[in-house]
């Protein structure tokens, strides 16, 4: 079937954009991805239909399955199951009383909201190495404790998301840093650029990566001080009014380490699954191991799934020896656990058809297009950092943009100014990352609201006001940056703007 080509038009961005307007004026994420869809189908088959149908199916089915040589979408179905098994872990770790337990232990050691948002906070230390693990499994650690202490569910998957994709993004052991120096090592050889090695420049790419360093900063800063603006005061507010929690500790035969050993297990899981199959890629190709070198090459998916089938085994064998569950209770907790994921997962289908969509409506190209002309090299930084930022917005994807802009920033850059290559990277890995924080449609902001089991546009609008704050503040560092070549004036810059920001909304909170 002939698509109709949207490459050159501002119709390539319609279906994204009616989906996101709509999504935010409804607030019903599944009517609104549909309509975007059907909308984007339409456009594609030129009006026609029956062509819009048969595209439409021939989208859905290839989410799962491709056909030819490619037969099953792995990755697609390794995520699914993955989402399911955590569902399944959630809630035999509820069932068994092991959060409970948990939370009389935090009880004792945590004094307050403060130290409850904190540990949410702090568990980005240990899983990051792949967004979607850090989202789902620090909300089910994390979720008890601030429930307990009154935190709302905004709050934490506000906490989640913007600890989970700055962080991956950042760290080169990760899903996140092992494909963007996969990327940046193809640009470096395609531009004949020698004074970088993949690591090396990627390592001088994250500490310019302004947008991801000060939303982690942001983080911290909002769970000490509950610095709450916009509508996230009113969810705090009404979290604070819910029905008091008794002061003392609520019997549970469940136990703390039911809790920590599965979260162990499933870390300890996924990081070597994550090795072997990026091992195995290396010896394919005939390349020497490395640890770098495997997770450059690595099938997150499977890796995952592996991660958390060990981590239910763990738990099984700590209920069986602790007779905590009747075999009734551990095969109901398992229907609970893969229902209580169902509404994820619909919509991560969803958001994958739409960014198919978009995908074949090329917006990412019509975006890259409006940046053609003779503009100041020093203007560069900004200009790819507000572009990534509203290409990742419109389709969701944080990856599809780097994919896409990580070449053109890199072109750019080498035609103006070649000196200005690493910080044009930079701008766009920010960029990528703040839009992908601010859309509706995204994959990892789906995925925030569900490990905190939050109604998810109440995450996204929460989520926002943050998310523009730091970007805010990225720009005027991305101009400093790219005027004067230092990092360091451009860091400088974006926090003194963040702290004028945040001044400027603390005093007309106080008002």
């Amino acid at each position: 079937m002939n698509l109709v080509d949207y490459s050159a038009s501002f119709w390539s961005v319609v279906p994204a954009l009616l989906a996101l307007m709509l999504a935010i004026m409804t607030r019903r994420v599944l009517i609104s991805l549909s309509v975007g869809i059907l909308v984007g189908a339409l456009m594609l088959s030129g009006g026609d239909v029956i062509g819009a149908l048969i595209y439409l199916k021939n989208s859905v089915i290839s989410l799962i399955y491709k056909g030819g040589d490619e037969g099953f979408n792995a990755n697609n179905i390794s995520i699914i199951l993955f989402l399911v098994l955590l569902g399944v872990l959630t809630s035999l770790l509820s069932a068994s009383g092991a959060n409970q337990a948990f939370a009389n232990w935090a009880q004792t050691k945590i004094k307050g909201k403060r130290g409850a948002k904190l540990v949410a906070a702090c568990l980005v230390f240990v899983t990051f190495i792949d967004d979607y693990f850090h989202s789902l499994a620090v909300g089910a650690i994390a979720r008890p404790v601030t429930d307990k202490f009154k935190v709302s569910r905004a709050k934490l998957a506000y906490i989640l998301d913007s600890t989970a994709a700055p962080m991956c993004v950042m760290m080169p052991i990760s899903s996140w840093g092992a494909y963007i120096i996969t990327l940046v090592a193809g640009l470096l050889t395609t531009h004949a650029i020698a004074g970088y090695t993949p690591l090396g420049a990627f390592i001088t790419m994250s500490s310019m990566n302004f947008y991801a360093i000060f939303s982690i900063v942001m983080v911290f800063f909002v769970a000490y001080f509950s610095f709450d603006i916009g509508s996230m005061a009113r969810f705090e507010r009404h979290a604070s009014h819910q029905e008091e929690v008794e002061d003392e500790i609520i019997e549970s035969k469940g136990k703390v380490s039911h809790l920590i050993l599965p979260i162990i297990a499933l870390i300890i899981g996924t990081v070597a699954m994550m090795l072997k199959t990026g091992g195995d890629a290396l010896a394919a190709n005939g390349t020497e191991f490395s640890v770098l070198g495997a997770f450059e090459n690595t099938t997150v998916g499977i890796s995952l799934v592996t991660g958390s089938v060990l981590s239910l085994i763990v738990l099984t064998i700590c209920l069986a020896l602790n007779r905590s569950l009747s075999v009734a209770e551990y095969v109901k907790s398992y229907g609970l656990g893969a229902k209580m994921m169902s509404g994820a997962i619909l919509i991560l289908f969803f958001a994958w058809t739409i960014n198919g969509v978009v995908s074949d409506m090329q917006t990412g190209k019509y975006l890259s297009s409006l940046v053609a002309g003779n503009i100041n090299p020093a203007f560069l930084p900004a200009i790819l950092f507000v572009l990534a930022s509203v290409m990742a917005f419109s389709t969701g994807t944080s990856w599809g943009t780097f994919g896409i802009m990580l070449p053109i920033g890199a072109s750019m850059a080498v035609n103006s100014d070649p000196n200005l290559i690493i910080p044009c990277l930079s701008a766009v890995m920010a960029g990528a990352v703040c839009g992908d924080h601010c859309s509706p449609v995204s994959d990892t902001t789906i995925l925030s609201s569900t490990g905190a089991q939050c109604n998810h546009m109440d995450h996204v609008i929460s989520q926002l006001p943050y998310a523009l704050l730091v970007a805010c503040a990225s720009i005027a560092g991305y101009l400093v940056l790219g005027f004067t070549e230092s990092g360091l004036f451009g860091f400088v810059t974006t926090a003194i703007v963040m702290a004028i920001l945040i001044f400027v909304f603390k005093a007309r909170k106080t008002d």
